[in-house]
């Protein structure tokens, strides 16, 4: 177990650089993606969904297979995959495929963001020690969202998918070498039988945090076009509120480490729902920012929170498996709640989509009564024991 001096060495901050590069890239090809697969490939308006849509599905699938690599083969070699798949996607974009290579980059890149979250979350967690999982967590949620949303930028500045693609290759390349010089200690423990995909004590807190990630899709889709009858301040909210969790899970992080995560949780789908509730009104410009803020500073909590709550009562050789099939249930609500807020605005306008969200941190808080509130035979869980007694003073929430 690490302790509290050592717990964010040089290894862990090459994990947590090696992953921002990773999503870096990611990020970097989507501006130009849809325009490469319309006009330079003779894709139409169906297809450049179909390949958009597939990275989405291809990930949520290998969730599943991620996170138990990551428990019997360990956390660096799914990490690696996942920077080799990423890689290879660049290549693909880059290749003289047409319409196949398109789809073929996305399928990759969706299988190595599935792979490279999960190794990140179950490496960083064993780096840091899991007394301080919340902080290594925020601390590697700040790079995702900071490659996701520099990418894109990026991507716009180089001005050709061709140069975008590139630079994903690039990104995943060096994030590569980097990682490969990152020391592991993790050793798999030795398994009889095959464990079931789904366990169910882990659908509370999936439902937790993926009932948290409704909103997102709202957000992204319909913040902007909402927020246009209003003043036009979509773009200054949709920064404000891009910009709090990027410093919130950074600076912030930590706190499910110090104070009882049930407290973090509950005061972050309480803020989520105040901004939620405050941007469906159809507020003034100044509002609407302030709306945002709050809402990212809210959605800075749930995962965090649950995370570090369930990996505690969780012995070291499951954690990317929980990781794996709680990032899953992420994806799924984001992909059913794209479809649900579509149908919702078109039938009853923008600001039912963002108060159905809202409504959707009711049922995450009743989910989360089932996390951070069960005494149901906490103690006999494995690896319970070895977190309480840690020699920091930190237990189980």
């Amino acid at each position: 177990m690490a302790s509290v001096e050592s717990a964010f060495t040089a290894r862990f901050w090459s994990l947590i650089g090696a992953t921002f590069l990773g999503f870096l890239g990611i990020g970097t090809v989507l501006p130009a993606l849809a325009p490469h697969i319309k006009y330079e490939l003779g894709g139409s308006d169906q297809t450049v969904g179909w390949v958009v849509g597939i990275f989405s599905f291809v990930a949520l699938g290998s969730r599943l297979f991620s996170g138990p690599l990551a428990d019997r083969k360990g956390r660096k070699i799914t990490f690696l995959l996942g920077l080799l798949s990423c890689a290879l996607a660049g290549a693909a974009y880059l290749a003289p495929l047409k319409l196949p290579g398109a789809y073929l980059g996305r399928i990759l890149q969706g299988f190595g963001e599935a792979c490279l979250y999960t190794g990140a979350a179950a490496w960083a967690v064993e780096v840091a020690g899991v007394e301080r999982s919340g902080q290594a967590l925020g601390y590697l949620s700040s790079a995702i969202w900071g490659g996701v949303s520099a990418g894109p930028a990026i991507g716009h500045w180089l001005g050709s998918f061709q140069h975008a693609a590139a630079l994903q290759l690039t990104t995943a390349g060096t994030a590569f070498v980097m990682a490969m010089l990152v020391k592991e200690e993790f050793q798999p423990a030795p398994h009889e039988g095959a464990r079931p995909w789904l366990q169910t004590d882990l659908i509370p807190p999936g439902l937790a945090v993926g009932l948290a990630n409704v909103h997102y899709p709202v957000v992204a889709g319909f913040l902007i076009l909402h927020l246009a009858h209003y003043g036009n301040s979509g773009p200054a909210a949709f920064s404000s509120y891009a910009l709090v969790i990027l410093f919130s899970r950074f600076f912030l992080g930590g706190l499910p480490d110090r104070i009882a995560p049930g407290i973090t949780f509950y005061t972050g789908i309480g803020a989520m729902a105040i901004g939620l509730v405050a941007i469906a009104m159809g507020p003034s410009p100044a509002i609407a920012i302030l709306a945002a803020a709050i809402l990212g500073f809210g959605f800075s909590f749930p995962w965090s929170s649950t995370a570090a709550t369930v990996l505690r009562k969780t012995p070291e050789w499951q954690h990317g498996s929980t990781i794996g099939l709680m990032s899953a249930f992420c994806d799924l609500f984001v992909g059913l709640s794209s479809l649900a807020a579509g149908s919702v605005a078109g039938h009853f306008g923008y600001s039912a989509a963002f108060l159905m969200a809202a409504l959707a941190l009711i049922a995450a808080a009743v989910a989360g009564k089932y996390v951070f509130f069960s005494n149901d035979g906490e103690s006999e869980r494995p690896g319970f024991e070895a977190v309480c007694v840690n020699g920091s003073g930190i237990g189980i929430a």
